[in-house]
């Protein structure tokens, strides 16, 4: 697929997309929608992609929805005609028309199987900020802005943001920034720890880098996207039981592979292990768990 509003760069098995609309501080379109759910889905299909970062072309990360379209921007039924009616007149909710296009993407996210950086390079707000959340890691520059504000535009946070955001910041945090709709520099995203790092905008890149290599040196693939989702899952688990069992079969496959065999004999030979399990055709068998609803 050929893209017009995001790069897709793959270097030393680091993928880096960029949002690409500077003129409209990257905001967020219909075309940037399908083009990174398409983005994601050839990365998570590449094995020799390891690691992702997201970050913004010219002097923002992106300005949330593009409200160039004018006051009808948010009105589906003006957007894209109108919804299904039930019978009585009421709104079809199962109508696809009504589902949120940012919360398609970040589910998306959510369910992919590599780690994740967030490069905040400026602005990120509405959109900007919420598709971020389901990122791993945010790390900023000095230059980035951040604003949760959906009230001051008449709707509410999007993007399955308000599960994300309280699990991220804690719920008082996450209320304070989404009822005020206020912009609010880096340095208040780190003390809320929105973001992990914040640096000087010449050294974003190069930190997301640099973390991006740890995630991916000495470390088995397979393991890192079980990792993943085992972490993010259970933070809608109801009890540490559904994460022992989900542990248990984890444990089970993994060291019964060959990566498991060479990460102990690399330790014991004092090497760089060499693992070649590929996400793409060996995730173990019981996944994705979360599909059989019941855990046996």
């Amino acid at each position: 697929m050929t893209y017009e509003t995001i790069k897709y760069e793959v270097a030393e098995q680091i993928l880096t997309i960029t949002l690409n609309r500077p003129e409209k501080l990257n905001a967020f379109s219909g075309t940037m929608h399908r083009e990174l759910m398409d983005a994601f889905d050839c990365a998570e299909n590449d094995d020799d992609v390891r690691a992702v970062i997201v970050t913004g072309e010219g002097r923002a990360f992106c300005a949330g929805a593009d409200l160039s379209l004018g006051a009808d921007i948010f009105d589906i039924d003006a957007q894209r005609g109108p919804v299904k009616r039930l019978s009585d007149g009421t709104v079809d909710y199962s109508d696809q028309s009504v589902c949120d296009g940012g919360g398609r993407l970040t589910l998306r996210i959510f369910k992919f199987l590599k780690p994740i950086i967030a490069a905040v390079n400026g602005p990120a707000v509405g959109m900007g900020i919420t598709i971020p959340l389901a990122m791993d890691i945010r790390i900023a520059a000095e230059t980035a802005r951040f604003g949760f504000v959906f009230s001051k535009r008449g709707i509410v946070p999007e993007a399955a943001s308000t599960w994300f955001l309280p699990r991220i910041v804690g719920v008082a945090q996450a209320l304070e920034w989404c009822y005020s709709g206020r912009v609010f520099p880096a340095q208040e995203a780190l003390a809320g720890r929105l973001v992990s790092k914040v640096v000087p905008p010449e050294q974003l890149l190069p930190t997301a880098r640099a973390l991006a290599r740890e995630f991916i040196e000495k470390t088995a693939p397979v393991s890192i996207a079980l990792i993943r989702q085992m972490m993010w899952r259970m933070l809608g688990a109801d009890d540490p039981m559904e994460a022992h069992k989900i542990d248990s079969r984890a444990i089970y496959t993994r060291g019964r592979s060959a990566d498991s065999k060479e990460g102990v004999m690399a330790f014991l030979e004092k090497r760089p292990p060499m693992f070649n399990d590929k996400v793409s055709v060996d995730m173990p068998e019981f996944f994705p768990w979360w599909a059989e609803r019941v855990y046996k």
